[in-house]
């Protein structure tokens, strides 16, 4: 695989996809949060939509809470859903794989957690209302980490954080902006367990953030 020239990273955020003013407002009605164990807690009480009604166990996140890097998924499942934890399983772990390799500590530089709180029945796609009564909850994750980085990973994270339509194949392989924090986009772990011709271009998207982590 050939190698991919680095960016600098003036020049990478001055060529960026500039986004629209972060979308995930803390809703009027919404208990200001205070720390992350107040999350847990307003995660878990919350009733706001069908979810709560199916769940085995909400799905707050997991990772250093002031990592460099946040990684945002679109929602639990199945084994998410049980183990309380984000990405486990075999999709999970081939995105542990993936971050090895690129170099990138999934305990020391890594924050992973999903638009969605709770496993929506059958792994169906999350539905519109569903994100957005998870939105606050999700802004706070990401101005508490205030990353250096995030990879919204799959279709569903990618077009909710930036408030666009277009195909994760055209969000691939530019940065874009999520308020004042860069974003790039990558596919599902789920979905290259099905499709895994396509590795070699995750494999590409993953080599540009450690690329963009050292130029930090």
């Amino acid at each position: 695989m050939s190698p991919i020239q680095p960016q600098p990273i003036s020049e990478a955020l001055d060529n960026s996809v500039q986004a629209p003013a972060p979308p995930y407002e803390n809703p009027v009605t919404a208990t200001p949060i205070t720390d992350w164990d107040d999350l847990q807690q307003q995660i878990n009480a919350c009733q706001q939509c069908q979810l709560a009604g199916t769940r085995t166990n909400i799905v707050v996140g997991r990772g250093n809470q002031k990592a460099r890097l946040l990684l945002i998924g679109e929602a639990p499942g199945e084994q998410e859903d049980r183990h309380g934890l984000p990405f486990v399983g075999k999709a999970g772990q081939l995105l542990e794989n993936m971050l090895a390799a690129a170099g990138i500590d999934s305990e020391r530089e890594v924050y992973i957690c999903n638009l969605l709180k709770c496993r929506p029945p059958g792994n169906r796609n999350p539905a519109p209302d569903e994100i957005s009564k998870c939105s606050h909850f999700l802004q706070w994750q990401i101005d508490a980490v205030q990353p250096e980085l995030i990879v919204a990973v799959g279709r569903f994270a990618a077009q909710s954080l930036l408030q666009e339509q277009a195909s994760l194949s055209s969000l691939r392989g530019k940065l874009h902006q999520y308020g004042r924090y860069p974003v790039l986009v990558s596919f599902h772990p789920a979905y290259l367990l099905r499709s895994p011709g396509e590795k070699a271009k995750a494999w590409q998207d993953w080599c540009r953030v450690r690329q963009l982590l050292n130029q930090k």
